[in-house]
C-alpha cells in the first residue's frame, strides 16, 4: 500500500515538474519551436516519460495554461487578503511591475501564448488562453464593482489592456522600464479614481 501511494505521489510529482517547465519553456520559446525534449529537459525528466502524462505537445499547452491560471488564481487569492479592492489592484500592478525584466525578454506568458496560438489553423487553445485573460478580466471588474465605479467591466478592459500594451513594448524594446513608467502611471491612474458610493 505504501509503495502504491509513494509511486503515485511521485508520479503527481513529475507531472506537476513537466507541467511548470511547459509553461516556462512555452513563454521563452513559443509553441512552434519547443519540443518534447525541451521540456523534459528543464523538467529534468527523461523524454520517454513525457509521453506517459502528455501525448502531444498541445496536451502540454494545455497544462502551460492550467499552470498560468494557477499563478493567477494564487495571486489575486493573495490579494484578496487586503481589505480595499483599490489596494488589491495596486497589488496586482505592482506584482506586473515586479516581473518587467521577464516582460522585457519574452512579454506576458498568457498574452503571448494567445496570440501565438491564435495564428494557429486547427484547435481551440488560443479560446483556453483567452480563458485565462478573462478570469483576469472579471477579477479586476469586481473589484471595481467593489470600488462603486461606474463601468466596472470598462476600467478591468483599461486596466488589463494597458498590462497587455505594456508588456508587447517591454518586450519589442527589450526595455523593463516601460513596466516600471506605465505601472506607475496606472497607480496614478487607480488613484485618480473617485471613490464610489
Amino acid at each position: 500500500m505504501t509503495n502504491s501511494v509513494n509511486r503515485r505521489a511521485r508520479a503527481s510529482q513529475k507531472r506537476q515538474r513537466l507541467t511548470a517547465a511547459a509553461a516556462r519553456v512555452l513563454h521563452v520559446q513559443g509553441v512552434e519551436r519547443t519540443t518534447l525534449a525541451d521540456i523534459a529537459r528543464e523538467a529534468d525528466v527523461p523524454v520517454g516519460n513525457v509521453y506517459y502524462y502528455f501525448k502531444t505537445k498541445d496536451e502540454l499547452v494545455q497544462a502551460a495554461l492550467s499552470e498560468h491560471r494557477a499563478h493567477l488564481d494564487e495571486l489575486t487569492g493573495r490579494l484578496e487578503r487586503l481589505a480595499d479592492p483599490r489596494d488589491r489592484l495596486k497589488g496586482l500592478i505592482e506584482a506586473w511591475i515586479d516581473r518587467r525584466d521577464i516582460a522585457a525578454r519574452h512579454g506576458c506568458p498568457t498574452g503571448t501564448l494567445a496570440v501565438e496560438l491564435d495564428k494557429r489553423a486547427e484547435g481551440t487553445l488560443d479560446a483556453e488562453a483567452g480563458a485565462v485573460i478573462r478570469r483576469l478580466l472579471d477579477w479586476a471588474a469586481q473589484q471595481f464593482r467593489e470600488l462603486g465605479l461606474p463601468d466596472p467591466d470598462d476600467l478591468a478592459l483599461t486596466l488589463v489592456s494597458t498590462y497587455q500594451g505594456m508588456s508587447l513594448l517591454a518586450n519589442a524594446l527589450r526595455d523593463p522600464d516601460v513596466m516600471t513608467r506605465e505601472g506607475t502611471r496606472l497607480l496614478r491612474w487607480l488613484d485618480s479614481l473617485p471613490a464610489g458610493a
